[in-house]
């Protein structure tokens, strides 16, 4: 005996079916609720894509440009001397730990020497490099005016210039060289009870 399917039977079938396919096809979060399309938080800087620069939440953040913005290659008002010099101050007691710790000579009496030695040929290296960059980027004379992203003019930075970067590859020299002696002398000239040595 067939039995013809109810009206109501076939609209409860159906709506549940439709129900299954919409939860099947919609995305939900971890929680359940229904996703929802979230607003675009990276975005060309000014809103103009031929700059080649992207604003994201972190690049945007008052903390990070404050931190940028002290950082030596950004100090304008200091010499490019003084700022080579404490970037070579940095660079120079930093690398003496990896040439002593994983240097060929690790294992011998002679690791603290070595490595020194090591780092400052590095730092000597990392001179003549920037020297090298500074004669094929900046031509003689004063540095041509600067244009911030608005369009204000801004006071040029003297480390554009040849002079300015002859100063910072001399002071990164001087720096590097002073922060491997000061990290030789910490380490092994004082007699300090380091926990690793």
């Amino acid at each position: 005996m067939a039995t013809a399917a109810s009206p109501m039977a076939s609209q409860l079938k159906s709506s549940f079916a439709s129900s299954l396919a919409r939860r099947l096809v919609i995305p939900t979060a971890i929680s359940g609720a229904p996703f929802r399309p979230t607003y675009q938080v990276i975005q060309p800087i000014n809103g103009d894509p031929f700059i080649g620069s992207l604003e994201t939440p972190i690049t945007s953040s008052p903390l990070i440009a404050w931190y940028l913005s002290n950082l030596p290659a950004y100090r304008t008002a200091v010499s490019p001397l003084l700022r080579g010099i404490e970037v070579g101050l940095a660079h120079g007691f930093l690398l003496v730990g990896p040439f002593v710790k994983a240097g060929p000579l690790r294992n011998t009496e002679y690791a603290g020497a070595a490595g020194s030695l090591a780092a400052g040929g590095l730092v000597a290296i990392l001179s003549i490099c920037l020297t090298m960059y500074g004669v094929a980027s900046f031509t003689e004379g004063e540095p041509s005016t600067a244009l911030t992203l608005t369009g204000r003019k801004k006071e040029p930075d003297q480390l554009q210039t040849s002079d300015g970067w002859a100063k910072f590859s001399g002071g990164f020299f001087f720096g590097g060289i002073s922060g491997v002696i000061w990290a030789y002398f910490l380490l092994y000239v004082i007699n300090l009870p380091y926990y690793v040595k």
